[in-house]
């Protein structure tokens, strides 16, 4: 696939869902490699739209690198002799690739104890999908294999990678997490290659828990067009064939992917015996994002703020939201001690005016989905959805 077909691809996805910043954040560091001046712009973009302050500066400092890279390159004095190609029934990658196959599988700390809030989420979680895992020896009675696979779906920022980590914590299992940036290559075959390595050492992790973000940039439909569309339509087919155990049994791996447009991917991935359960991870609740304030807030110089009033005036936002919130008052809270000479703490009214100050980054998601929910074809992954949508009203 050609540099400028591969780039656009993952440019769609991005303006497709502008505020997904971990999107924008694995767009940029493909562009580092192809084209700094445009990483450059999307940085801007990127810092403009609260992405963290902590990756703002990696980045930056990365893109310094890729231009030294670039002004330092001069053509050879003389011809360069053409690679030695590796023999044809190894799996070693060339230079011309980065390093795959080495995914470091970590074992999560945090349980589903640990997730506050979200009651009816973690309710669905178990019924549906970790009570079989739980009892293996009854699930195999029944003729269930231990494994599984799940798709979380909501809106951005409402901590869909939280509870990934959390449901490997609950089992037990080492957890891999996977990015659009650790699989996309410009070189043909190097995505199939990549997904054949985090199945493979997830099998030799077993258990292990796989997690796929932003799935929809990975498992969209192959009948999309665009210049992108074969290299995407043998990225789902590799990982049809990863999930089928066509090659090796996928006992005691977990699948668990994420993503903010359902409706995009693939078909073929949603099968029985696929991706065929799903779990809707809403805005966090009163109790969550009370506990997202107080953990924020936790070490910075505040006045009695009353955390459950703040959280009762965030209805509807996500966690980063509400953390942008925070971070909006304790910045308010620095330049007000600075004029003063002396510590000016956050309290219950500057939290209070920063969050009348945001509008809730949900609001689009929501907008977006109800056409979807109107005219397109639903296989009962919506019905969560749905209901949410009656008890608030929307």
């Amino acid at each position: 696939m050609a540099d400028d077909d591969f780039l656009e691809m993952i440019a769609t996805e991005v303006g497709r869902d502008p505020q997904n910043l971990a999107l924008r954040e694995d767009f940029i560091t493909l562009l580092l490699q192809a084209d700094p001046d445009r990483a450059a712009a999307e940085l801007d973009t990127f810092e403009a739209g609260g992405g963290d302050p902590a990756r703002v500066r990696v980045l930056r400092a990365r893109l310094v690198a890729a231009r030294l890279r670039g002004d330092s390159a001069a053509p050879p004095s003389e011809p360069t002799p053409a690679p030695v190609p590796a023999p044809a029934d190894t799996d070693v990658d060339d230079d011309r690739a980065p390093a795959r196959g080495e995914w470091d599988a970590e074992r999560p700390a945090v349980t589903l104890a640990d997730v506050a809030g979200l009651a009816e989420v973690k309710q669905h979680l178990d019924l549906t999908f970790l009570a079989p895992l739980r009892n293996p020896d009854l699930a195999a009675a029944f003729g269930q294999k231990p494994g599984g696979s799940l798709l979380m779906y909501g809106p951005p920022g409402c901590g869909k990678t939280f509870i990934a980590r959390a449901i490997a914590g609950d089992l037990g299992a080492s957890f891999i997490h996977v990015t659009l940036a650790d699989l996309i290559s410009k070189y043909i075959g190097d995505s199939e290659k990549a997904i054949r390595s985090v199945f493979r050492d997830a099998r030799s992790a077993a258990p292990c828990v796989i997690f796929f973000d932003e799935f929809d940039a990975l498992g969209g439909r192959r009948t999309s067009g665009g210049g992108g569309s074969q290299s995407m339509r043998m990225i789902v087919t590799q990982l049809l064939e990863e999930l089928d155990g066509v090659s090796s049994a996928n006992d005691g791996v977990y699948f668990l992917a994420a993503t903010n447009r359902p409706w995009d991917i693939d078909p073929a991935l949603r099968r029985p015996g696929r991706i065929d359960k799903t779990v809707l991870v809403l805005p966090p609740d009163t109790v969550a994002r009370a506990a997202i304030l107080q953990g924020d807030l936790e070490g910075k110089p505040s006045d009695g703020v009353d955390v459950i009033r703040v959280a009762a005036a965030t209805e509807g936002f996500s966690g980063a939201d509400i953390a942008h919130v925070v971070k909006s008052a304790l910045q308010q809270a620095l330049s007000a001690s600075m004029a003063a000479g002396a510590v000016v703490p956050v309290t219950t009214q500057s939290l209070l005016a920063a969050a009348s100050a945001v509008t809730p980054s949900t609001t689009s998601w929501f907008d977006q989905v109800a056409p979807v929910l109107e005219y397109g074809v639903d296989d009962g992954t919506f019905d969560q959805l749905r209901a949410y949508r009656v008890k608030r009203g929307l």
